[in-house]
């Protein structure tokens, strides 16, 4: 991974000269390249990868728009607050990269039974894990609306499948066998991701390419061919998603500003089966353009950065107080306790009218970067930055030094860990940070201990019922 991304960064040098940004976008190009020398040890957990490049990504993609726009960072709406934001957050992940260097840098080889003990399971019934993890995940799902007191616990708990998936990809591409199965769990993951309001569909592919990368496939012409297609699903379903997303939102809710169904599954597949099937009708230039804007997520943080160098009121730490207060004050024992809202602080930090944002009934998060920033300044949202670092890898540690767990398994679990709080990137707020951070690592000790045993035994007996049989 490490020469993969030294070779795109030095292909990527070569177009520099003609960016709007030559230096933030030969920087840019390298980051990658230095975070993995970091964190590239022989035991690291493979979805540290994905932690680290999906967040560089959001990042970089401004400078890619900033092509498109024909425009320098510094010369957009927001002035030189984007520039700023720019290398701050490029500065803040190589810091975390640090962190977890030194969290998980000397983590101990896995035994040889451990690192292959996937291998004499059977795809099928890993295929069955998953589909049993599936109804819990969606069981989960309906709890939370009749619970939303115990949302967090029960979103993590539905990471279970996560954990299903990879160890179903790992296996069937470390082995050749279940290639069939693996591309139903596929095919069913993007069904489900389309069907409801807010779009997971990546989330497969993220887990398939981790899986890739776990099962060391060889960089060969058939994995290069297999990344290529990959990558264009991917992007063509994200295009896709970008033109219908709001037509399809409109029409699933009936119109009202809820997130709340209004109109039954079959038809809703049917309308986006409608939609897909005219291709023609879709503006994709449009659409490619608004993707990139929205994954690109340095804007918010420089216009933050605008408004807190004329803000006269600037409160001392005041987004880690609100996120520990939030998150070690359980809604059960203080009821009273104020909820917070992620477009209620970003109308605050950026100066805007609270009315005019909320209105908009779209949730904007500044992300926990900028919040890091506005209470510590730069460079002291390093320290911050650090500290975060340290605190999700030591929650990798904990699971990764688990002594009776596969490894393949372990590394579901981080996987499983590390998209639940950095699935939405660097937009992920403060509070829902530590929340999900803190919940997720209490949930899983409760299920490593009492649940994940039984899935094991039944896995280990399935494949031990297999080779007894004659062939």
């Amino acid at each position: 991974m490490r020469r993969t991304f030294l070779v795109v960064g030095l292909l990527l040098l070569l177009i520099a000269p003609f960016s709007q940004d030559p230096l933030p976008f030969a920087v840019g190009c390298f980051t990658p390249w230095v975070v993995l020398s970091l964190v590239g040890t022989p035991t690291m957990p493979v979805a540290v990868i994905f932690f680290f490049i999906w967040q560089w990504a959001q990042t970089f993609a401004r400078i890619l728009q900033s092509m498109v726009d024909g425009e320098p960072l510094a010369g957009g709406f927001y002035g030189p607050g984007v520039l700023h934001a720019y290398w701050y957050m490029l500065a803040g992940i190589v810091t975390m990269a640090v962190a977890f260097r030194l969290v998980l840098g000397n983590l101990p080889r896995p035994t040889p039974e451990d690192e292959t003990a996937h291998l004499h399971w059977r795809p099928l019934d890993l295929f069955l894990l998953y589909c049993g993890t599936l109804v819990l995940a969606v069981a989960f799902t309906y709890a939370t609306r009749l619970i939303p007191g115990l949302g967090q616990q029960f979103e993590a708990a539905s990471r279970l499948k996560i954990v299903a998936e990879f160890l179903l990809f790992v296996t069937v591409l470390a082995t050749g066998r279940g290639g069939k199965l693996m591309m139903a769990a596929m095919l069913v993951e993007i069904i489900i991701g389309f069907s409801g309001l807010l779009s997971d569909f990546r989330g497969v592919f993220i887990y398939l390419a981790m899986a890739a990368i776990a099962a060391r496939i060889a960089v060969g012409p058939t994995a290069i061919l297999g990344g290529v297609v990959w990558f264009s699903i991917l992007l063509s379903l994200g295009l896709f998603w970008t033109a219908v997303k709001t037509e399809y939102r409109e029409f699933a809710t009936g119109g009202e500003e809820t997130q709340h169904f209004s109109v039954p599954l079959s038809e809703r597949f049917a309308y986006l089966g409608a939609l897909a099937l005219s291709p023609g009708e879709i503006n994709w230039k449009e659409a490619s353009y608004a993707m990139l804007a929205r994954f690109a997520y340095v804007d918010i943080f420089g216009s933050v950065i605008s408004a807190q160098e004329t803000s006269r009121d600037r409160e001392v730490v005041r987004q880690w107080g609100e996120a520990f207060d939030h998150v070690f004050k359980p809604r059960i024992f203080f009821p009273d306790k104020l909820a917070l809202s992620d477009t209620e602080t970003y109308a605050r930090l950026t100066g805007t009218d609270p009315y005019l944002v909320l209105r908009a009934s779209t949730s904007i998060s500044v992300g926990y970067i900028t919040e890091n920033y506005v209470d510590f300044g730069f460079p002291g949202m390093l320290v911050s930055m650090f500290g975060i670092g340290l605190m999700i890898a030591a929650v990798c540690r904990v699971f990764m030094r688990s002594r009776w767990l596969p490894w393949m398994v372990k590394q579901g679990i981080v996987l499983a860990f590390l998209y639940n709080i950095a699935g939405p990137g660097v937009e992920a707020s403060l509070p829902k940070l530590f929340g999900s951070i803190v919940m997720f690592f209490l949930v899983y000790l409760l299920l490593v201990k009492f649940v994940l045993p039984v899935g094991l035994k039944w896995l280990n007996t399935r494949a031990g019922t297999e080779s007894s049989q004659p062939s």
